[in-house]
């Protein structure tokens, strides 16, 4: 991989400040453990986010493990999970991994994203990579990608029977937030055996500036999972069996709200070492059973009340590596692999209600998407300074759906979406799109401290089933369609083509060439996509939002991503001390309308300054983001002021305990979201509808105990 978007982290060290009172005891492991990506420092639980060890988060949002990487931002969702964007790209358009799952949203609303589905507490490594990726690490995406990957089995180093784990709670006083997890292994020198469990719950949090509660900001969640591990010599077998329960989840930014979320998976991964190279086989397979309709701060629901609606998916597939060398200098990889998405979405009728009923609204019936993908991918060391990479890639994209159906054939409040059935259902809906990818890229250290990385990309990405077969034209089936939180109604389209981005880009970067003393970074890049799915406006509805419906244009996007590092003291008097920091800008644009694309970050960048000190740490962090004001007025996207937030944080750590705190929003500013969307859950409530408020002042402390 010759495209990292990473940022430069020398140590974990924290900024000690009498402000963050907060403490963190950091846990030996047993002497006795092992697995296959060794522990440099057994003591303590790390995560690896771009290659860069950090420890455990205390954030319940695995998309938080990204809010320092280059050109990463996040649209507000519910609690669980947020949707992550890539140099303005968002959502569909980052191939996102768990496991080497590959799962699409089982909602119209995209309220149960890929990364919804684990826990951080069972997150080992995650990988951001913006704009230019390895074939290899996917198609059918034009943004980047995201790999989220649980914790490898643990075994003993000898015969000896392994028992270690350990349990975490915390607390977020913002919301009454709280949670816990742990996980306990059993193993030997061969098998191994898991158990991971996580709990975590908040009722509405309240924005700054005088702590307004923001409505359906509310959420509980429930992850278990067995991994069981065999491990040969130079072969590692791991299956990991799970289910996650999400009992309820306000979405403050959407209409609906999520009233049940049952995911059961089950996930098989194989790497070997050979004479000839190294191979890694997956396989997985995962049900989803999803409910919503609205809860209490929107309304609730009763027999006759509400809008209950329902999916059922069920995705499975495999993803085959190989990674052969063809001497010193060259590698060959090539690998396979294959996606199914079925997806039933169905409407139950309403008790006595004329407009949602009396029979059942089929709004997916039997549809599916399968994607079967092959790659070839060549690396050369040319030089001890120069290398290349060079990479193809093709996925056959197949996609269908049955006929379906609306509330009523015949009733006049169902006229449009009964028109909008037959003419659907007397279509061809059959698509099979055949896309190509291609990666060029080279990396050269033209000095000690200087390296110089650039490339081209060519990257293809398909429509999603709801882009495509989300066919009803009436207003409240319209604005049921939609992941983006703003208000509008969407409507698919059979004719759509798959988008293609071609990406230039060049990272430079200055470094200390005598160790880690500094390093600075500068990305800037441009994109070019053709058919990009956009939308175009096909009514109004009575709220004064938008009926949309989804069409290609050509667009472009283009920005600079930017981060630093410097070590500022290193002493056993005053410990180490560190400060980092980065920047991002992003601008896209609509050819066609000239407006702005949707939900772009306006200009943003955080600065840290972080010290160590023997057991203490902490840190100190200011979150500055410029006003938007390049907006998508098709959307009637609104424009949010600029502000500035101070985070405090710090910890102690002490044998076996782990205790860490920090403040969020220390001065309590109030804030709207940039990619908040519209405060939907206080429109439905209050009548109120503007920019979504930001989180306010928060207390947040979690307890670690190892064994």
């Amino acid at each position: 991989m010759f495209f990292p978007n990473v940022r430069r982290v020398s140590r974990p060290g924290l900024l000690l400040c009498g402000c963050a009172l907060v403490f963190s005891l950091n846990p030996a492991f047993a002497d006795d453990t092992d697995n296959a990506q060794t522990r440099k420092s057994p003591s303590t639980e790390f995560i690896t986010v771009n290659g860069v060890r950090h420890t455990a988060t205390t954030d319940p949002d695995v998309t938080s493990l990204f809010k320092r990487s280059l050109g990463f931002s996040a649209y507000s969702a519910g609690g669980v999970s947020a949707l992550p964007v890539l140099n303005g790209m968002a959502d569909d358009r980052v191939a996102t991994f768990v496991d080497g799952m590959r799962m699409q949203a089982a909602c119209p609303n995209h309220m149960n994203p890929a990364m919804s589905y684990i826990d951080p507490d069972m997150v080992s490594s995650a990988v951001a990579i913006a704009g230019i990726t390895s074939v290899s690490q996917g198609g059918d995406s034009t943004g980047g990608t995201i790999e989220v990957n649980r914790k490898d089995p643990i075994f003993s180093k000898s015969s000896k029977i392994l028992v270690t784990g350990h349990a975490k709670g915390e607390y977020r006083s913002n919301g009454g937030g709280s949670g816990a997890s742990g996980s306990v292994t059993v193993a030997n020198d061969w098998l191994s055996l898991r158990y991971t469990g996580s709990y975590s719950h908040a009722s509405d949090y309240h924005a700054g500036g005088g702590g307004r509660r923001v409505l359906s900001t509310n959420y509980l969640s429930f992850n278990h999972a067995v991994t069981l591990g065999v491990r040969k010599e130079n072969h590692l077998l791991a299956l990991t069996v799970g289910q996650q329960d999400i009992p309820y989840e306000g979405f403050p930014n959407q209409y609906m709200d999520m009233t049940n979320n049952r995911s059961t998976f089950v996930n098989g991964k194989y790497t070997g070492d050979f004479n000839w190279g190294t191979l890694e086989a997956r396989g997985f397979w995962q049900r989803v059973d999803h409910a919503m309709n609205m809860l209490s701060d929107k309304g609730g629901h009763t027999a006759s009340t509400g809008m209950p609606m329902n999916t059922d998916t069920r995705t499975a597939g495999y993803s085959i590596k190989a990674t052969i060398p063809l001497g010193p200098r060259h590698t060959l990889g090539i690998g396979s692999s294959f996606d199914h998405n079925g997806l039933n979405d169905w409407w139950p009728p309403l008790l006595n209600s004329m407009m949602m009923g009396p029979d059942t609204f089929h709004n997916v019936n039997n549809g599916h998407r399968d994607r079967l993908g092959h790659y070839i991918e060549w690396k050369a060391q040319w030089t001890s300074r120069f290398s290349t990479e060079l990479g193809l890639r093709n996925d056959l994209v197949m996609m269908n759906t049955g006929k379906v159906a609306p509330y009523s054939w015949t009733s006049m409040m169902s006229m449009a979406d009964a028109a909008a059935a037959k003419a659907f259902n007397a279509a061809s809906r059959g698509r099979t799109d055949t896309n190509f990818d291609v990666t060029a890229t080279g990396r050269w250290q033209a000095l000690d401290s200087l390296t110089i990385e650039g490339g081209y990309a060519r990257k293809t990405r398909s429509p999603n089933l709801y882009e495509r077969y989300a066919w009803g034209r009436g207003a409240m089936a319209s604005t049921m369609i939609g992941w983006f939180g703003d208000g509008n109604g969407y409507v698919g389209n059979l004719n759509l083509t798959p988008e293609i981005a071609n990406t230039v880009s060049t990272t430079v970067t200055l470094h200390d060439p005598h160790g880690h003393g500094w390093e600075i970074k500068v990305q800037p890049y441009y994109t070019y996509t053709h058919h990009y799915i956009n939308v175009v406006n096909i009514g109004t509805l009575s709220s004064g939002r938008s009926m949309l419906q989804f069409a290609n244009h050509n667009a472009q996007s283009y920005g600079i991503n930017s981060s630093m590092f410097a070590r500022l003291w290193n002493s056993t008097v005053y410990g180490q001390g560190e400060v980092q920091a980065n920047l991002n800008w992003v601008r896209g644009q609509d050819l066609v309308s000239h407006a702005g694309l949707y939900h772009q970050m306006p200009t943003n960048g955080v600065i840290t300054l972080r010290e160590t000190f023997q057991n203490w740490s902490g840190h100190v962090d200011v979150t500055l983001v410029k006003s938007k004001e390049s907006v998508d007025r098709l959307r009637q996207e609104p424009r949010t002021p600029g502000y500035a937030l101070l985070g405090l944080g710090g910890s102690y750590h002490w044998r076996y305990f782990t205790l860490d705190g920090s403040i969020d929003n220390v001065l309590d500013q109030k804030y709207y979201l940039p990619l908040g969307g519209m405060s939907l859950g206080d429109y439905q409530a209050t009548g109120y509808l503007g920019p979504l408020l930001g989180l306010g002042r928060s207390f947040n402390l979690s307890l670690t105990a190892s064994f």
